[in-house]
């Protein structure tokens, strides 16, 4: 079985057209037909529902997916692995704010010794924002929260850490009762609608607790000054910056788990690999 044929598989699955799939891979429509029929007779299924001029992929093909999309991710690592010193050109990274004050600073040095020739051009934003760019292709890679949701089949998830959710609360009111710390104090929300946000949301409304809000913010530094100014208290993740805080729980459900988001099938797969290669995933 030729993978090159599974990635033309795959265009046409992730583009709904054979026509689109043999544009973006520079070649023919019938060529990429061709390959399919030839994955379809080596698998004994049909892989495409092919109707004018749409195609898209039958429920053998959605169920074998995963592991075509595996061998696909291995051919290009095996490839790309043989010399990652060798990646060249703009590598453009999204990263969250706690990523840019954390683990970018001292990954620079690392990838610039792995890959010299490589060029890293970062990008903040939200994890919403940067996941959407990532997956309409205007970025290579993202350092991000892990969506709460499946991930787009195009697009790879690699876990860095999990950051247990914290009571961040003035000094003199740390050790006191999360209930009874919110009882004095109000609330400074990390932004419920953002992913991370989400599980301190998560985490109140399972207890009960219905503190007085003062405001939300996406920034967790802005957070930590603020309740560091005693003027409210918090629920944030254990970020790799934040000063003090108590863990609540290790339980699953209120871990914040930060990702590396990356294409199945990268444009630029050394950079990919040098870049994976510094953060050790």
């Amino acid at each position: 079985m030729d993978v090159r044929f599974l990635e033309s598989l795959m265009a046409v699955a992730d583009l709904g057209s054979i026509t689109a799939a043999a544009r973006m891979q520079g070649l023919t429509s019938a060529a990429v037909s061709q390959r399919i029929q030839v994955l379809e007779q080596d698998l004994g299924v049909p892989l495409l529902l092919r109707r004018a001029n749409m195609a898209e992929p039958t429920q053998s093909c959605r169920d074998l997916m995963p592991m075509m999309r595996q061998m696909i991710d291995l051919r290009q690592r095996l490839r790309s692995s043989a010399d990652p010193g060798s990646a060249e050109g703009v590598l453009r990274l999204g990263a969250i704010s706690t990523m840019l004050s954390g683990t970018v600073p001292g990954m620079l040095p690392v990838l610039r010794d792995l890959a010299p020739a490589v060029e890293l051009r970062v990008e903040p934003g939200t994890s919403a924002n940067l996941y959407e760019a990532l997956r309409r292709g205007d970025l290579d890679a993202a350092l991000i929260v892990s969506p709460p949701f499946a991930p787009a089949p195009t697009l790879m998830l690699h876990l860095l850490r999990e950051e247990p959710l914290c009571l961040l609360a003035p000094e003199g009111l740390d050790h006191l009762p999360v209930e009874e710390v919110f009882r004095r104090l109000p609330l400074i929300a990390y932004d419920p609608q953002s992913w991370g946000g989400q599980l301190a949301e998560l985490y109140l409304q399972d207890q009960g607790i219905t503190p007085a809000r003062f405001c939300s913010l996406d920034g967790l530094e802005a957070i930590s000054d603020l309740v560091a100014s005693g003027i409210g208290a918090s629920l944030v993740p254990a970020w790799s910056g934040l000063r003090g805080g108590r863990p609540l729980t290790h339980m699953s459900a209120y871990m914040r788990r930060i990702v590396l988001a990356v294409p199945v099938a990268p444009r630029k797969p050394r950079c990919i690999e040098a870049l994976r290669r510094t953060l050790g995933v």
